[in-house]
Protein backbone atom coordinates (compact mmCIF):
# COMPACT_ATOMS: atom_id res chain seq x y z
CA UNK A 1 0.00 0.00 0.00
CA UNK A 2 2.57 2.48 1.13
CA UNK A 3 4.49 1.78 -2.40
CA UNK A 4 1.34 2.65 -4.48
CA UNK A 5 0.38 5.72 -2.55
CA UNK A 6 4.65 6.74 -3.17
CA UNK A 7 4.02 6.04 -7.27
CA UNK A 8 0.98 8.23 -7.13
CA UNK A 9 1.96 10.94 -5.27
CA UNK A 10 5.34 11.19 -7.12
CA UNK A 11 4.01 10.51 -10.99
CA UNK A 12 0.49 12.85 -10.20
CA UNK A 13 2.51 15.63 -9.60
CA UNK A 14 4.73 15.31 -12.44
CA UNK A 15 2.16 17.36 -14.84
CA UNK A 16 2.00 20.06 -12.58
CA UNK A 17 6.38 20.02 -12.37
CA UNK A 18 5.97 20.72 -16.55
CA UNK A 19 4.04 23.67 -16.00
CA UNK A 20 5.38 24.65 -13.04
CA UNK A 21 9.12 24.04 -12.40
CA UNK A 22 9.20 25.29 -9.08
CA UNK A 23 6.65 22.50 -7.89
CA UNK A 24 9.50 20.24 -9.14
CA UNK A 25 12.37 21.79 -6.97
CA UNK A 26 10.15 21.53 -4.14
CA UNK A 27 9.40 18.09 -4.45
CA UNK A 28 12.88 17.29 -5.11
CA UNK A 29 13.65 18.97 -1.38
CA UNK A 30 10.80 16.79 -0.17
CA UNK A 31 12.68 13.20 -1.42
CA UNK A 32 16.01 14.29 -0.60
CA UNK A 33 15.59 15.35 2.95
CA UNK A 34 12.69 12.94 3.95
CA UNK A 35 13.07 9.96 1.85
CA UNK A 36 9.87 8.96 1.77
CA UNK A 37 10.23 5.85 -0.22
CA UNK A 38 12.43 4.48 2.53
CA UNK A 39 9.28 4.07 4.34
CA UNK A 40 8.21 1.44 1.74
CA UNK A 41 9.27 -2.34 1.41
CA UNK A 42 8.58 -2.58 -2.18
CA UNK A 43 9.45 -1.58 -5.62
CA UNK A 44 9.70 1.69 -4.43
CA UNK A 45 12.11 1.55 -1.76
CA UNK A 46 15.04 1.69 -4.57
CA UNK A 47 12.90 3.87 -7.38
CA UNK A 48 14.84 6.86 -8.33
CA UNK A 49 12.38 8.95 -8.08
CA UNK A 50 14.06 11.70 -7.52
CA UNK A 51 16.01 11.38 -10.88
CA UNK A 52 12.38 11.48 -12.42
CA UNK A 53 11.32 14.71 -10.39
CA UNK A 54 14.64 16.41 -11.46
CA UNK A 55 14.36 15.53 -15.08
CA UNK A 56 10.45 16.34 -15.29
CA UNK A 57 11.93 19.95 -13.48
CA UNK A 58 14.62 20.80 -16.08
CA UNK A 59 12.09 19.61 -19.00
CA UNK A 60 10.00 22.31 -17.29
CA UNK A 61 12.51 25.01 -17.78
CA UNK A 62 12.39 24.44 -21.17
CA UNK A 63 8.62 24.51 -21.32
CA UNK A 64 7.23 27.14 -19.01
CA UNK A 65 7.29 30.82 -18.67
CA UNK A 66 7.36 31.14 -15.06
CA UNK A 67 10.22 33.31 -13.90
CA UNK A 68 13.64 31.72 -13.80
CA UNK A 69 16.33 33.71 -12.92
CA UNK A 70 19.05 32.70 -10.46
CA UNK A 71 20.13 35.39 -7.80
CA UNK A 72 23.59 36.33 -8.29
CA UNK A 73 24.00 37.21 -4.36
CA UNK A 74 27.25 36.65 -2.77
CA UNK A 75 26.30 33.39 -1.12
CA UNK A 76 25.20 32.29 -4.50
CA UNK A 77 28.64 33.66 -6.17
CA UNK A 78 30.56 32.03 -3.59
CA UNK A 79 28.99 28.68 -3.60
CA UNK A 80 29.38 28.92 -7.52
CA UNK A 81 33.37 28.74 -6.72
CA UNK A 82 33.43 26.16 -4.22
CA UNK A 83 31.65 24.22 -6.51
CA UNK A 84 34.53 24.69 -9.45
CA UNK A 85 36.71 23.84 -6.57
CA UNK A 86 35.57 20.74 -5.68
CA UNK A 87 35.80 19.79 -9.17
CA UNK A 88 39.41 21.09 -9.62
CA UNK A 89 40.26 18.73 -6.49
CA UNK A 90 38.55 16.21 -7.84
CA UNK A 91 41.06 16.00 -11.02
CA UNK A 92 43.73 15.46 -8.44
CA UNK A 93 42.23 13.00 -5.97
CA UNK A 94 44.31 10.57 -4.37
CA UNK A 95 41.86 7.75 -5.22
CA UNK A 96 39.99 9.31 -8.10
CA UNK A 97 38.53 5.73 -9.40
CA UNK A 98 36.85 6.10 -5.70
CA UNK A 99 35.44 9.34 -5.83
CA UNK A 100 33.15 8.73 -8.35
CA UNK A 101 29.55 8.15 -6.02
CA UNK A 102 29.82 10.97 -3.81
CA UNK A 103 30.90 13.25 -6.38
CA UNK A 104 27.93 12.28 -8.34
CA UNK A 105 26.11 12.87 -5.01
CA UNK A 106 27.19 15.95 -4.30
CA UNK A 107 27.11 17.70 -7.18
CA UNK A 108 23.61 16.86 -7.94
CA UNK A 109 22.31 18.53 -4.74
CA UNK A 110 24.58 21.53 -5.63
CA UNK A 111 23.09 21.33 -9.27
CA UNK A 112 19.21 21.50 -7.35
CA UNK A 113 20.16 24.45 -5.18
CA UNK A 114 21.39 26.57 -7.87
CA UNK A 115 17.19 25.81 -9.67
CA UNK A 116 15.67 25.99 -6.72
CA UNK A 117 17.62 29.78 -6.31
CA UNK A 118 16.05 30.43 -9.61
CA UNK A 119 12.28 29.55 -9.87
CA UNK A 120 11.56 30.28 -6.16
CA UNK A 121 10.25 34.53 -6.29
CA UNK A 122 7.56 34.50 -3.92
CA UNK A 123 6.39 34.56 -0.38
CA UNK A 124 3.98 31.98 -1.00
CA UNK A 125 6.81 29.71 -2.41
CA UNK A 126 9.26 30.12 0.70
CA UNK A 127 6.54 29.25 2.75
CA UNK A 128 5.23 26.13 0.78
CA UNK A 129 9.45 25.63 1.07
CA UNK A 130 9.86 26.15 4.69
CA UNK A 131 6.62 23.65 5.13
CA UNK A 132 8.06 20.91 2.94
CA UNK A 133 11.82 21.11 4.85
CA UNK A 134 9.71 21.32 8.24
CA UNK A 135 7.64 18.32 7.77
CA UNK A 136 10.49 16.24 5.83
CA UNK A 137 12.38 16.17 9.13
CA UNK A 138 9.73 17.21 11.57
CA UNK A 139 8.00 13.79 10.60
CA UNK A 140 11.00 12.05 12.22
CA UNK A 141 11.50 13.98 15.42
CA UNK A 142 7.92 14.07 16.32
CA UNK A 143 7.79 9.83 15.78
CA UNK A 144 11.33 9.47 17.29
CA UNK A 145 9.75 11.90 20.01
CA UNK A 146 7.19 9.43 20.74
CA UNK A 147 9.32 6.67 20.42
CA UNK A 148 11.74 8.41 23.01
CA UNK A 149 8.73 8.33 25.45
CA UNK A 150 7.62 5.01 25.25
CA UNK A 151 11.13 3.79 25.85
CA UNK A 152 12.25 5.98 28.53
CA UNK A 153 15.05 7.31 26.54
CA UNK A 154 16.82 4.20 26.32
CA UNK A 155 16.97 3.42 23.01
CA UNK A 156 18.86 5.17 20.01
CA UNK A 157 16.58 7.05 17.22
CA UNK A 158 17.53 6.56 14.10
CA UNK A 159 17.42 8.53 10.55
CA UNK A 160 15.78 6.66 7.21
CA UNK A 161 18.73 4.32 5.49
CA UNK A 162 20.44 5.25 3.04
CA UNK A 163 19.81 9.10 3.42
CA UNK A 164 22.56 11.47 4.94
CA UNK A 165 20.22 11.61 8.53
CA UNK A 166 20.65 7.70 8.56
CA UNK A 167 22.55 8.17 11.48
CA UNK A 168 21.32 9.12 14.91
CA UNK A 169 23.81 12.32 15.25
CA UNK A 170 22.86 12.88 11.85
CA UNK A 171 19.32 12.94 12.73
CA UNK A 172 19.97 15.03 15.79
CA UNK A 173 21.55 17.69 13.78
CA UNK A 174 19.20 17.54 11.14
CA UNK A 175 16.18 17.85 14.11
CA UNK A 176 18.17 21.01 15.58
CA UNK A 177 18.48 22.74 12.57
CA UNK A 178 14.27 22.13 12.07
CA UNK A 179 13.41 23.45 15.13
CA UNK A 180 14.13 27.63 14.96
CA UNK A 181 11.77 27.04 11.62
CA UNK A 182 8.74 25.19 13.46
CA UNK A 183 8.88 27.93 16.18
CA UNK A 184 8.83 31.17 13.05
CA UNK A 185 5.86 28.82 11.80
CA UNK A 186 4.08 28.36 15.30
CA UNK A 187 3.99 32.28 15.50
CA UNK A 188 2.59 32.28 11.67
CA UNK A 189 -0.48 29.73 12.34
CA UNK A 190 -3.82 31.19 12.37
CA UNK A 191 -5.46 29.75 15.87
CA UNK A 192 -4.01 28.95 19.06
CA UNK A 193 -5.06 24.93 18.37
CA UNK A 194 -2.81 24.71 15.92
CA UNK A 195 -0.20 26.50 17.83
CA UNK A 196 -0.07 24.46 20.57
CA UNK A 197 -0.06 21.83 18.25
CA UNK A 198 3.33 23.01 16.51
CA UNK A 199 4.43 23.66 19.86
CA UNK A 200 4.04 19.85 21.02
CA UNK A 201 5.79 18.90 17.98
CA UNK A 202 8.85 21.31 18.51
CA UNK A 203 8.88 19.53 22.26
CA UNK A 204 8.86 16.52 20.52
CA UNK A 205 11.31 17.10 17.82
CA UNK A 206 13.63 18.07 20.85
CA UNK A 207 13.04 15.33 22.73
CA UNK A 208 14.14 13.15 19.87
CA UNK A 209 17.37 15.05 19.72
CA UNK A 210 18.07 14.48 23.11
CA UNK A 211 16.94 10.45 22.34
CA UNK A 212 19.49 10.47 19.77
CA UNK A 213 22.34 10.52 22.92
CA UNK A 214 24.35 12.96 20.25
CA UNK A 215 26.58 15.00 22.80
CA UNK A 216 27.19 17.41 19.38
CA UNK A 217 23.14 17.64 19.24
CA UNK A 218 23.06 18.64 23.31
CA UNK A 219 26.10 21.59 22.72
CA UNK A 220 24.34 22.67 19.43
CA UNK A 221 20.80 22.99 21.07
CA UNK A 222 22.21 25.03 24.46
CA UNK A 223 24.28 26.93 22.03
CA UNK A 224 20.79 27.86 19.93
CA UNK A 225 18.71 28.71 23.26
CA UNK A 226 21.41 31.18 24.27
CA UNK A 227 21.12 33.09 21.04
CA UNK A 228 17.55 33.02 21.19
CA UNK A 229 17.47 34.32 24.69
CA UNK A 230 20.05 37.34 23.75
CA UNK A 231 17.83 38.05 20.70
CA UNK A 232 14.09 37.91 22.84
CA UNK A 233 12.51 41.46 24.07
CA UNK A 234 11.11 39.26 27.15
CA UNK A 235 14.17 37.94 28.11
CA UNK A 236 13.12 37.06 32.02
CA UNK A 237 10.10 34.86 30.56
CA UNK A 238 11.97 33.62 27.75
CA UNK A 239 14.72 32.69 30.21
CA UNK A 240 12.26 30.73 32.63
CA UNK A 241 10.90 29.13 29.31
CA UNK A 242 13.70 27.73 28.26
CA UNK A 243 15.33 26.28 31.51
CA UNK A 244 11.46 24.89 32.49
CA UNK A 245 11.80 23.27 28.74
CA UNK A 246 15.49 21.85 29.26
CA UNK A 247 15.18 20.43 32.90
CA UNK A 248 11.57 18.76 32.03
CA UNK A 249 13.29 16.90 29.39
CA UNK A 250 16.76 16.15 30.66
CA UNK A 251 15.24 14.85 33.80
CA UNK A 252 13.44 12.76 31.91
CA UNK A 253 16.13 11.38 29.94
CA UNK A 254 18.31 7.91 31.46
CA UNK A 255 21.03 7.48 33.81
CA UNK A 256 22.94 6.42 30.23
CA UNK A 257 22.24 9.63 28.65
CA UNK A 258 23.79 12.05 31.72
CA UNK A 259 26.93 9.70 31.87
CA UNK A 260 27.22 10.39 28.16
CA UNK A 261 26.94 13.70 28.33
CA UNK A 262 29.03 14.00 30.80
CA UNK A 263 31.72 12.52 28.96
CA UNK A 264 31.77 16.23 27.15
CA UNK A 265 33.82 17.61 29.83
CA UNK A 266 35.87 14.23 30.30
CA UNK A 267 36.76 13.65 26.51
CA UNK A 268 40.24 13.06 26.95
CA UNK A 269 38.89 9.65 28.11
CA UNK A 270 36.46 8.90 25.78
CA UNK A 271 37.49 6.37 22.88
CA UNK A 272 34.67 8.32 20.18
CA UNK A 273 35.45 12.00 21.17
CA UNK A 274 39.71 10.78 20.98
CA UNK A 275 38.70 9.21 17.63
CA UNK A 276 36.96 12.55 16.24
CA UNK A 277 40.77 14.49 16.94
CA UNK A 278 42.50 11.33 15.85
CA UNK A 279 40.60 11.61 12.21
CA UNK A 280 40.70 15.62 12.69
CA UNK A 281 44.86 15.27 13.02
CA UNK A 282 44.90 13.05 10.04
CA UNK A 283 43.09 15.62 7.79
CA UNK A 284 44.74 18.74 8.97
CA UNK A 285 47.76 16.79 8.31
CA UNK A 286 46.90 15.56 4.86
CA UNK A 287 46.11 19.01 3.73
CA UNK A 288 49.69 20.49 4.51
CA UNK A 289 51.04 17.60 2.76
CA UNK A 290 48.48 18.00 -0.09
CA UNK A 291 47.59 21.59 -0.91
CA UNK A 292 44.42 20.76 -2.57
CA UNK A 293 43.18 18.08 -0.19
CA UNK A 294 42.63 14.53 -1.02
CA UNK A 295 39.49 14.60 -2.49
CA UNK A 296 36.26 12.61 -2.00
CA UNK A 297 36.77 9.34 -0.02
CA UNK A 298 39.73 9.77 1.53
CA UNK A 299 39.13 7.60 4.94
CA UNK A 300 41.32 4.93 4.07
CA UNK A 301 43.72 2.81 6.07
CA UNK A 302 46.41 4.15 3.96
CA UNK A 303 46.19 7.85 4.88
CA UNK A 304 45.95 7.07 8.25
CA UNK A 305 48.28 5.13 8.67
CA UNK A 306 50.60 7.96 6.78
CA UNK A 307 48.89 11.14 8.79
CA UNK A 308 47.14 9.84 11.79
CA UNK A 309 48.81 9.39 15.39
CA UNK A 310 46.57 6.52 16.01
CA UNK A 311 46.87 5.05 12.66
CA UNK A 312 44.88 1.86 13.59
CA UNK A 313 42.06 4.34 14.67
CA UNK A 314 40.07 4.74 11.62
CA UNK A 315 36.95 7.50 11.62
CA UNK A 316 35.11 9.34 9.29
CA UNK A 317 36.10 13.27 9.91
CA UNK A 318 33.10 13.83 11.83
CA UNK A 319 33.07 17.72 11.26
CA UNK A 320 32.08 19.77 8.20
CA UNK A 321 35.29 21.58 8.97
CA UNK A 322 37.80 18.67 8.70
CA UNK A 323 35.93 16.85 6.13
CA UNK A 324 36.28 19.91 3.50
CA UNK A 325 39.95 20.67 4.79
CA UNK A 326 40.97 16.90 4.19
CA UNK A 327 38.86 16.70 1.12
CA UNK A 328 39.16 20.20 -0.34
CA UNK A 329 42.08 21.82 1.18
CA UNK A 330 42.73 25.08 3.10
CA UNK A 331 41.60 26.51 -0.35
CA UNK A 332 38.69 24.45 -0.05
CA UNK A 333 37.74 25.14 3.75
CA UNK A 334 38.25 29.21 3.04
CA UNK A 335 35.57 29.16 0.25
CA UNK A 336 33.39 26.87 2.81
CA UNK A 337 33.99 29.37 5.46
CA UNK A 338 33.31 32.24 3.24
CA UNK A 339 29.83 30.95 1.67
CA UNK A 340 28.24 29.98 5.52
CA UNK A 341 29.68 33.70 6.33
CA UNK A 342 27.49 35.34 3.41
CA UNK A 343 24.48 33.13 4.07
CA UNK A 344 24.17 34.28 7.75
CA UNK A 345 25.12 37.95 6.26
CA UNK A 346 22.41 37.38 3.94
CA UNK A 347 19.97 36.59 6.73
CA UNK A 348 21.29 39.76 9.10
CA UNK A 349 20.81 42.10 6.06
CA UNK A 350 16.84 40.73 5.80
CA UNK A 351 16.42 40.67 9.76
CA UNK A 352 17.68 44.92 9.37
CA UNK A 353 15.83 45.84 5.79
CA UNK A 354 12.64 43.73 6.36
CA UNK A 355 11.02 44.75 9.66
CA UNK A 356 10.29 48.15 9.09
CA UNK A 357 7.64 47.57 6.38
CA UNK A 358 4.36 45.49 7.20
CA UNK A 359 4.72 43.36 4.13
CA UNK A 360 7.95 42.26 4.71
CA UNK A 361 8.18 41.94 8.29
CA UNK A 362 7.70 37.74 8.03
CA UNK A 363 11.08 37.88 6.20
CA UNK A 364 12.75 39.61 8.96
CA UNK A 365 10.90 37.32 11.72
CA UNK A 366 12.01 34.13 9.80
CA UNK A 367 15.50 35.34 9.09
CA UNK A 368 16.18 35.68 12.73
CA UNK A 369 15.33 32.15 13.27
CA UNK A 370 17.23 31.26 9.98
CA UNK A 371 20.46 32.75 11.77
CA UNK A 372 19.19 30.53 15.21
CA UNK A 373 19.22 26.95 12.52
CA UNK A 374 22.70 28.02 11.15
CA UNK A 375 24.04 28.50 14.44
CA UNK A 376 22.54 24.93 15.10
CA UNK A 377 24.55 23.69 11.60
CA UNK A 378 27.70 25.26 12.49
CA UNK A 379 28.03 24.15 16.03
CA UNK A 380 26.97 20.62 15.84
CA UNK A 381 28.73 19.98 12.41
CA UNK A 382 32.01 20.62 14.26
CA UNK A 383 30.86 17.05 15.19
CA UNK A 384 29.39 15.37 12.38
CA UNK A 385 30.70 15.12 8.71
CA UNK A 386 28.05 16.62 7.13
CA UNK A 387 29.17 19.22 5.05
CA UNK A 388 26.94 18.49 1.52
CA UNK A 389 24.00 17.64 3.90
CA UNK A 390 20.89 19.11 2.06
CA UNK A 391 19.54 20.78 4.85
CA UNK A 392 21.64 23.86 5.70
CA UNK A 393 21.43 24.66 1.63
CA UNK A 394 17.74 24.98 1.70
CA UNK A 395 18.25 27.36 4.71
CA UNK A 396 20.24 29.33 2.34
CA UNK A 397 17.98 29.35 -0.34
CA UNK A 398 15.27 30.74 1.39
CA UNK A 399 17.35 33.33 2.85
CA UNK A 400 18.93 34.25 -0.24
CA UNK A 401 14.99 34.30 -2.15
CA UNK A 402 13.71 36.10 0.91
CA UNK A 403 16.29 38.79 0.09
CA UNK A 404 15.65 39.12 -3.24
CA UNK A 405 11.76 39.62 -2.23
CA UNK A 406 12.49 42.15 0.12
CA UNK A 407 15.17 44.27 -1.96
CA UNK A 408 12.01 44.41 -4.45
CA UNK A 409 9.99 45.98 -2.22
CA UNK A 410 12.98 48.70 -0.67
CA UNK A 411 13.87 49.14 -4.85
CA UNK A 412 10.12 49.84 -5.33
CA UNK A 413 9.78 52.21 -2.43
CA UNK A 414 12.52 54.31 -3.45
CA UNK A 415 11.78 54.55 -6.85
CA UNK A 416 8.41 55.86 -5.75
CA UNK A 417 9.75 57.85 -3.42
CA UNK A 418 12.30 59.42 -5.92
CA UNK A 419 9.34 59.94 -8.10
CA UNK A 420 7.47 61.93 -5.33
CA UNK A 421 10.50 64.18 -4.90
CA UNK A 422 11.10 64.94 -8.63
CA UNK A 423 9.65 68.53 -9.60
CA UNK A 424 10.18 68.08 -13.05
CA UNK A 425 10.03 64.43 -13.88
CA UNK A 426 10.99 63.18 -17.37
CA UNK A 427 8.05 61.74 -19.48
CA UNK A 428 9.03 59.59 -21.94
CA UNK A 429 6.89 59.12 -25.05
CA UNK A 430 7.10 55.59 -26.56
Amino acid sequence: MRDIVMFATVFGVLPFILIHPWVGAITWTWLSLMNPHRLTWGPAFDFPFAAVVAGTTFLGLLLTRDRRKLPLTPPVIVLMVFVAWMCLTSVFAIYPDKIGEMFSRVMKIELMVFVTLALLHTKRQVLIMLWVMVGSIGFYGVKGGIFTLISGGNFLVWGPAGSFIEGNNELALALVITIPMMHYLRGSLPNSLLRWGMLVAMVLCALAALGTHSRGAFVAITAMSLLLWFRSRRKVAMGFALLAVAASLIAFMPEGWERRMQTIETYERDSSAMGRINAWTMAYRLAKDHPLGGGFEVTTEEMFQRYAPVPTDIHAAHSIYFEVLGEHGFGGLAIFLLFWWTTWRTAAWVTKNAGGHDDTRWAADLSKMLQVSLLGYFVGGAFLSLAYFDLPYDVMIIAVVCRRIVEARVGAERAAAKVATDPHPVLTVR
